[in-house]
């Protein structure tokens, strides 16, 4: 599923260089590919999602959880996954365009995009022959749910100072791992873990976990400002023994796979937060054109225009540079990159992208709110929901 081929360019080349308006990606330029996962997408949203939406506000983890499974028979958990381990081998704008559809609610694009992406493109990309073939074809059909697991009490951004510890056994078979991991996304009902540890101490390694294991257990949900329906708890390992055949990637070489992973990670939020602005935008349209003041509907007072428009502004430059960057790194991929490659020759964009996309929601959220006045402060309106559950893409992917 080529796009149209486009030249070749650099990370930073936008500085100190011009571009051709050929040469940039917009959604103008989806194939029609991409336009039918996008459709198959949004189909399945209005038919899964929104009629269960107060049960996902009220923290009722399961109903997303079965949503998810349930995804996965459309392909929906498996769109960059080869076909050979069951998934739909699409590109890296379908990845987008699904993940931009599902993003509409808070808390199910968190279990959407903690699976698909920091749970599974670990493995996807740095994992060997026998561990895909072991657990992709259960991740693509979500016959396992994935975690990503390197936040720790102590160790946030700064990753490298992780506390969680594997020591290699006296037999050499398995590591045995030690330690405590917060903030994890899908925590509570994942099944498989990427889990960040140092060996001996020391060499920062990525390793595969499962949860069945002895040993492993996850902490109580998290009490959220948001996403509440979104599944967040610590992860604990007590002795647990860890295969040495579920090292993933090279020992002491972990932060090659964590650092990579955020950027992919930073892409997404693109997508996930303009799909969030657009479902705000429309829903507070909606509301100004159905709301009466003083004889009319406030959608004809200037200043709800004005924030409309400013709102769709805003949309609009995020969801330009997000696909912009993207056409940049499809255009690397079409000229033999691997998708690690190209992603981390435009780290510092993925980068813009995360701060850009997550502020623009922000801002359009609570103009949604305050167009919508008191209701925009009751439980009961989705704008309030939504206010709340766009904080967190400040906070998450660093």
């Amino acid at each position: 599923m080529a796009t149209v081929a486009r030249p070749k360019t650099k990370g930073g080349a936008f500085l100190l260089e011009t571009t051709a308006p050929e040469d940039i990606f917009t959604p103008e330029d989806f194939t029609a590919e991409h336009r039918a996962i996008a459709k198959t997408t949004e189909e399945f949203f209005n038919k899964e999602v929104l009629p269960h939406r107060e049960e996902i506000w009220h923290a009722q983890h399961e109903v997303p959880a079965k949503i998810l499974r349930k995804s996965a028979e459309l392909g929906l958990t498996a769109v960059v996954i080869p076909e050979k381990f069951g998934g739909m081998e699409m590109d890296l704008t379908s990845m987008m365009v699904v993940a931009e559809a599902v993003a509409r609610e808070g808390s199910y694009s968190a279990w959407h995009g903690a699976h698909t992406g920091i749970g599974t493109l670990p493995l996807l990309l740095f994992g060997n022959e026998e561990q895909k073939q072991r657990y992709l074809p259960k991740l693509a059909k979500c016959e396992m749910i994935a975690a990503y697991c390197l936040s720790e009490p102590q160790a946030g951004s700064d990753a490298l100072a992780a506390r969680t510890r594997a020591d290699l056994s006296a037999d050499g078979t398995h590591y045995v791992l030690n330690g405590q991991k917060m903030w994890i996304t899908n925590g509570g009902y994942a099944d498989l873990y990427t889990v960040f540890a140092k060996v001996g101490g020391e060499k920062f390694t990525a390793f595969l976990v499962e949860r069945a294991w002895p040993g492993v257990k996850t902490g109580a949900e998290e009490k959220k400002m948001g996403i509440k329906g979104s599944s967040t708890t610590a992860v604990f390992f007590d002795n647990v023994k860890v295969p040495v055949e579920n090292v993933l990637g090279e020992i002491g070489r972990g932060h090659i796979i964590a650092f990579n992973i955020l950027n992919i990670g930073r892409l997404k939020l693109g997508p996930f937060a303009n799909g969030g602005c657009r479902d705000d935008l429309a829903t507070s349209i909606k509301y100004a054109k159905e709301r009466k003041a003083f004889g009319k509907s406030i959608s004809e007072f200037g200043m709800i225009q004005h924030k409309i428009a400013e709102m769709a502004i805003r949309t609009f430059a995020s969801e330009s540079m997000t696909y912009r960057v993207v056409g940049d790194i499809e255009a690397q991929i079409a000229a033999g990159e691997s998708m690690l490659k190209a992603v981390e020759e435009f780290a510092t964009e993925c980068s813009f992208i995360k701060v850009f996309a997550s502020e623009t929601l922000d801002y359009v959220v609570d103009e949604g709110v305050q167009i919508h006045g008191g209701y925009g402060f009751h439980q009961d309106y989705a704008v309030e929901h939504a206010y709340r559950d766009s904080r967190i893409n400040r906070i998450f992917e660093g």
